[in-house]
């Protein structure tokens, strides 16, 4: 078989997907690439701002599908995949209506969703008006819609609680979603943006910059912006008479506890693995994080690569990562397929 046949299919069209759709087919390869909504571009299409940066999410989704119409890969929309069947010379995908496909190679990049914040209910998400989670604000500041309380008006105090669905024993995740801390950060900045007379807090377990810039901006949100951080885990959030919302938690650096009343408080959620991702992992006898997500076969040596042979892993469902790393992610991914094709070529 030669090079140019051989056949890979990619479970999911969000960056990590299209990103690697595209170095493949720029290598020849003929890729087939399965996305289980009716548009590709994942969550960044959801995105209004990346950090650090705050470049529009846009332009990200411009990049992917400019390259996307360069190699153009065969792309199947509202196809979703439920079982990989997997074989010692080619593996078999099926989809939800029964059609099955065969490839030479899989790579699963089915993504992540985002930990549901009615889940921890001491703090009201979908029982109080007035608790948003920060997808909700991405929503709003993406389409331009003002920042006000239900009643429509002009919030004076507003609350950013870290960690929601993360570090957490009680709802099952005690890992890091790394990115929780710097969303936070980055909204907190484009709240006093538009809202510059507002208050603003931050409640944080431990504020963990680990990205490049990332700390220059926390320090700018408290030197430029006046943006207000304290270390502490809030216990509950509570509704008063008039809409408003009362907060409670614990400042860990003064061991004393906290009460303040906010006219609009924002969960933080953290990232968990696609619902689909753990029912195609089974069938192809993949292994699982602690956290749930996909194992790679090494972490250091082997991140691509599955215990599976010939079935790859890219992106969030392995990991929570950024968008530029997840982009990185996919082109390392690709890099790997294309060696484990050709040593699979010569074999044969």
């Amino acid at each position: 078989m030669s090079e140019n046949k051989q056949h890979i299919i990619i479970i999911g069209g969000g960056p990590a997907g299209l990103e690697a759709a595209s170095k493949l087919g720029s290598a020849g390869y003929r890729v087939t690439l399965f996305e289980k909504e009716e548009q590709t571009g994942g969550k960044l299409r959801t995105w209004y701002k990346l950090y650090p940066g705050f470049r529009l999410a846009e332009e990200v989704q411009d990049f992917l599908a400019n390259e996307i119409k360069i190699n153009v890969p065969e792309i199947f929309s509202n196809a979703e995949v439920v079982n990989i069947i997997p074989d010692n010379k080619y593996h078999t995908v099926v989809l939800a209506d029964g059609r099955s496909f065969i490839a030479d190679a899989v790579l699963i990049a089915t993504g992540f969703e985002l930990f549901k914040g009615e889940k921890k209910e001491e703090y009201g998400y979908r029982i109080y008006d007035n608790v948003i989670t920060s997808a909700d604000l991405e929503k709003k500041l993406r389409l331009g819609q003002p920042l006000t309380t239900a009643n429509g008006q002009t919030p004076a105090r507003i609350g950013l609680i870290h960690c929601v669905g993360s570090r957490d024993k009680k709802v099952g995740n005690v890992y890091c979603s790394r990115l929780c801390c710097i969303t936070g950060v980055k909204q907190a900045i484009e709240i006093k943006h538009h809202l510059p007379k507002a208050e603003v807090f931050n409640f944080y377990m431990d504020m963990r910059m680990f990205g490049q810039n990332f700390e220059e901006l926390y320090i700018e949100a408290q030197q430029k912006w006046g943006i207000t951080f304290i270390r502490g885990r809030v216990s509950e959030v509570a509704e008063n008479i008039d809409g408003s919302l009362q907060l409670k938690a614990e400042d860990t650096l003064s061991g004393r506890p906290i009460k303040m009343n906010f006219d609009l408080v924002v969960l933080l959620v953290g990232m968990v693995p696609a619902d689909r991702t753990e029912a195609i992992g089974k069938s192809a006898n993949l292994g699982f994080t602690s956290g749930s997500f996909l194992a790679s076969a090494d972490a250091q040596i082997k991140p691509n690569e599955t215990n599976t042979p010939g079935i790859f892993v890219t992106g969030t469902c392995k990991e929570p990562l950024s968008v530029g790393e997840t982009l990185s992610d996919a082109r390392s991914a690709a890099v790997r397929i294309i060696s484990w094709l050709r040593e699979k070529r010569e074999i044969n």
